[in-house]
């Protein structure tokens, strides 16, 4: 397997552009020009209320890369305009992130590198190391700072001591409570200082309200080289009753291990991760820059450790854009597991454990609409599973099909896996709940059971509407696996379900499936032409009869273009041109599903279509649009279905890749617990999905 391809070099760092992202799954970090003086963190799992909605939501935390250079007394934080950018190298086959820069006071000038990584083998560690070098003998400072400010909240404990010792195990500790009270995020850091024996360390003991932070004062000597090496945990109070003394013992873990090993062994487990990568053979470097970000940035904001889920944008954020509050919605398990599943499945486990710890939430809302089972909310807060939609959208409480996607993941990893015990300890419940809402939510009338009064995937509604292909085809979906479950776990219902998806009414007309009840031609706008039911036939994988789903597609991409361009479903469009065969369609909705919203410098997806729509403001990188994109690489244009047959029958449909594109390979896919290869040629029959030999 050839190296993943990284963005190129950056050296004219222009206005527009949001920072870098790193993240472990645990911690995400955006990391600015000079990442001393910009920059901010998230942590999985803290939460706030957001000062505006006043509903839960995400919270930042503590910037872990403070920091700053003195010269001759004179700051880079007082003075940043002395500072200048030179270059950032993004190194995604290791999650690295190096930046270089000089600071210039009168004549003497400071160059430094800075490195950073977030560990997935310690998932509540961020490692950095700062090298400075001057060109002139001169007073020089460094230091290292765990700062949390313009972050919402205030000081709980702020200490430079540990408690019981005599000598500090680390540089400092503080307690942060966020906005709000929800939540607190405990840190911890140490520094390791290379250079003049002379220089003299010094910590910020009697500030109560300053950052913590470390600094090494000397005398320069021209040429020679001064490094720190800085270890921080971030821990959320989700994760630990103290975070603050947690947060000490592991960055004291982190010493012991040391920085080398912990970049070493970051290192293997990314190069472990890409043998998941996914390459287009003859589809160009163009399109597998863009596969290899995709894989990338959803790899970065998923992780065992990340026991809180993930959200639209994993764990970034930067100020410029406030629409998402970092709640959980079904854009999670309906674009971004899926691939997950197939190649971390550690981490997709952890992704569906934030929904098990939560069903109370979900059977509670249920009871809140008059239904039975569970009802997951749309935008799930990440304390309790709760409904945390803003108020001012009192529509979207109608958004109900989340619970669909949900449901499906958990049966997907039951039959990825075949985990039996999953299946009866984790998925069962899952399952029986949706089951039986699905069971409250349906009315019977003379066309069969139908679902009336909902929103479907095109949340522009000014009302509700009836029957909604897409849900309906997804509740068909969980009734059967729901059943399937039953049968073989020897429960009861199975009959009762199975009797409710045979007769769920599908709105059809003309030979094609429809969006909802009152669909027409004529329906216009946005709205009217979101293929919503196409969604249905993947990646839900409803299946119809092949003359249905051909008229289908057919109809839907004949109307898509207003609504190419926008969130989530774009990223799905070449797959259904390549399922009737029209491989020149199917290359140019990738172009313009996916490949018009990629962001420069970092290969960032965007939400919405940069060419489309470049007034608005950058953001990413978008894990629905991402995630979709995997998703069709590993699924739709192969036709691998995931189910509880032998995996060598996962392979339903002839191979049609978009033109130009000869294959799609991936070294290493995990199914029923084993190693697997996949290999989708242009033309085959079948994909070819086999078990690996190791």
């Amino acid at each position: 397997m050839s190296a993943p391809i990284s963005p190129a070099p950056v050296t004219n760092y222009k206005a527009e552009y949001i920072p870098a992202y790193l993240s472990n799954g645990l911690i995400g970090l955006r990391a600015g020009r000079i990442p001393l003086i910009e920059g901010l963190a998230i942590v999985n799992g803290l939460a706030a209320v957001h000062p505006v909605d006043e509903v839960e939501g995400f919270s930042r935390g503590p910037y872990p890369l403070a920091g700053d250079i003195s010269l001759n007394g004179m700051k880079l934080s007082e003075h940043p305009e002395r500072g200048r950018f030179i270059e950032q190298r993004y190194d995604f086959s290791c999650g690295e992130l190096r930046s270089r820069f000089a600071f210039e006071v009168e004549g003497v000038r400071a160059d430094a590198e800075h490195l950073v990584f977030c560990s997935r083998t310690q998932p509540t560690l961020v490692l950095h190391e700062l090298r400075v070098t001057a060109n002139r003998d001169c007073d020089l400072a460094i230091t290292i700072a765990v700062d949390p400010k313009d972050v919402p909240g205030s000081y709980q404990k702020r200490e430079t001591g540990t408690p019981g010792a005599e000598k500090p195990v680390v540089d400092g500790s503080l307690l942060w409570e966020c906005h709000g009270g929800l939540s607190t995020c405990g840190a911890a850091y140490l520094t390791f200082f290379e250079g003049a024996e002379d220089a003299k360390k010094q910590r910020e003991e009697h500030d109560e309200t300053a950052p913590l932070r470390t600094t090494y004062s000397l005398r320069a000597r021209a040429g020679t080289t001064h490094v720190v090496r800085t270890i921080v945990s971030l821990i959320p109070s989700q994760s630990h009753s103290e975070p603050h003394r947690q947060a000490t013992r592991m960055t004291a873990v982190g010493a012991k291990l040391g920085f080398d090993r912990l970049r070493q062994e970051n290192r293997e487990a990314w190069d472990d991760l890409w043998r998941g990568r996914v390459e287009l053979v003859g589809a160009g470097r163009r399109w597998q820059t863009l596969a290899d970000a995709a894989f990338y940035y959803m790899h970065s904001s998923a992780h065992t450790a990340s026991l809180f889920s993930t959200s639209m944008f994993g764990l970034a954020y930067w100020p410029n854009y406030h629409y998402y509050r970092g709640q959980v919605m079904w854009d999670i398990e309906t674009f971004v597991f899926p691939p997950i599943l197939l190649t971390d499945p550690q981490a997709a486990d952890s992704l569906l454990y934030y929904r098990n710890e939560r069903l109370h939430a979900a059977r509670r809302n249920a009871a809140l609409n008059g239904y039975r089972g569970l009802q997951l909310p749309w935008a799930s807060g990440p304390l309790h599973g709760e409904e945390m939609i803003r108020v001012s959208a009192p529509l979207i409480t109608l958004e109900q099909h989340v619970g669909l996607s949900v449901a499906m993941a958990f049966a997907q990893y039951a039959h990825a896996t075949g985990d039996e015990d999953f299946l009866r300890e984790r998925a069962w419940p899952v399952l029986e709940g949706v089951a039986q809402w699905i069971s409250s939510r349906v009315e019977q009338t003379e066309r069969g059971y139908e679902i009336k009064r909902i929103v479907g995937i095109a949340e522009q509604r000014e009302e509700p509407i009836d029957n909604a292909g897409y849900i309906n085809m997804a509740a068909k979906r969980v009734l059967g696996e729901a059943a399937a479950a039953a049968r073989r776990l020897g429960r009861r219902d199975a009959e009762w379900w199975e009797r409710i998806a045979e007769r769920l009414f599908i709105p059809w007309a003309n030979g094609v499936l429809l969006n909802h009840d009152r669909f027409t031609p004529e329906e216009g706008g946005v709205t009217g032409a979101t293929p919503e039911v196409l969604a249905g036939l993947f990646p839900l994988w409803y299946c119809t009869d092949p003359a249905t789903e051909r008229a289908t597609i057919e109809f839907y991409l004949g109307r898509v273009g207003e609504f190419v361009g926008y969130p989530m479903l774009s990223a799905l469009l070449g797959v259904y041109a390549a399922w009737i065969g029209d491989r020149e369609r199917s290359l140019e909705l990738f172009e313009q599903g996916y490949a018009d919203f990629i962001l420069e410098p970092f290969t960032e997806t965007d939400e919405f279509s940069r060419k489309k729509f470049p007034e608005k403001p950058r953001v990413g990188p978008f894990q629905a649009n991402l995630g979709g994109f995997l998703s069709a690489c590993v699924f739709g244009l192969p036709g691998i279905r995931v189910g509880p047959e032998d995996p060598a029958e996962w392979a339903r449909r002839p191979v049609t890749l978009p033109s130009g594109w000869k294959a799609i390979e991936v070294e290493r896919v995990w199914v029923r617990n084993r190693p697997a290869s996949l290999r989708a040629t242009h033309g085959a029959d079948r994909a070819d999905l086999r078990f690996s030999e190791d």
